[in-house]
């Protein structure tokens, strides 16, 4: 059974009959289930799981969790017990408990690598990373883990309906630490610390040029390098601008700014723009 059906089956699973039923045996004639008076215990798996269930449509995943967690707990050996655990994940997942989710995930794809939701197991895991890459400056640590994740959804599960998905997120994922990169090589570039400047620019060009960032990467090159009076390193930066990326204002900006210094837009010298220069005159720059 694939995890999309879980949800979209949710309330037609749960008859009216049973969630009184439930209700009322744990809180009286209230009607209204509390869960620190819930005894799990004097309920079985199927009951637990549908409470569960229950949770999840009225938009509650931590409840929804806690009763995924507890059919694990109390049922181990279960035929429920499996999809309790890819249930925990995704509902901790919801509520935004992204270590939670991990764990249940992880779990899920130790004891049951060959089962049909494995994919989606890896899947939420890669998520559990992906989803907190909210800002560019906070730590890259979570957009390697993300990457690595996707990744292995991509060559393990290459078949499944989580791929597509998981190559988009990694290409977002990838074009993330290329603007992290940029950010930090603006600031230096700012305040005219070339060399270190020229470090983080050289990263985004040798070694994230698939991304949207790499055309500014060479202009922000052409830029440092003029200012320390390296010309052949500008103007090669340059020709690479103008043999990929000519449409883009960055290389109008870079033509700009070496030929008013009578500088032309051509490789010349022996440095490492000369290599990437000769790469994509061969077609190997992609």
């Amino acid at each position: 059974m694939m995890l999309g059906n879980f949800h979209r089956t949710n309330a037609i699973r749960l008859t009216t009959a049973f969630v009184l039923a439930l209700g009322l045996s744990a809180c009286g004639i209230s009607g209204k289930v509390e869960r620190g008076d819930l005894d799990y215990e004097s309920y079985s798996a199927k009951h637990i799981f549908e409470r569960g269930e229950f949770d999840l449509a009225n938009d509650k995943p931590s409840l929804a969790a806690q009763s995924f967690a507890e059919v694990e707990r109390l049922y181990p050996y279960s035929d429920l017990t499996k999809r309790a655990v890819i249930m925990q994940a995704y509902s901790y997942h919801l509520d935004e408990d992204y270590e939670a989710s991990r764990s249940a995930a992880q779990r899920y794809i130790d004891f049951y690598p060959t089962d049909e939701d494995a994919a989606y197991a890896q899947y939420l895991l890669a998520l559990s990373y992906y989803d907190q890459i909210d800002e560019v400056g906070r730590d890259q640590g979570l957009t390697f883990q993300a990457l690595q994740s996707l990744r292995r959804v991509i060559e393990v599960y290459p078949d499944s309906e989580y791929a597509r998905s998981a190559i988009l997120k990694f290409d977002l994922a990838f074009d993330h630490l290329a603007s992290k990169e940029m950010e930090v090589g603006r600031y230096y570039l700012r305040r005219d610390h070339f060399t270190a400047a020229i470090n983080r620019f050289r990263v985004v060009v040798e070694d994230f040029q698939t991304t949207s960032h790499t055309a500014e990467a060479l202009h922000r090159l052409v830029e440092a390098y003029v200012s320390l009076g390296l010309t052949d390193e500008a103007q090669t930066a340059g020709a690479i601008l103008g043999h990929n990326f000519r449409a883009t204002k960055w290389y109008e900006d870079s033509y700009d700014l070496l030929t008013r210094r009578g500088l032309s837009l051509e490789a010349r010298g022996d440095n490492w723009l000369q290599q990437v220069y000769r790469q994509m005159i061969k077609g190997e720059w992609l």
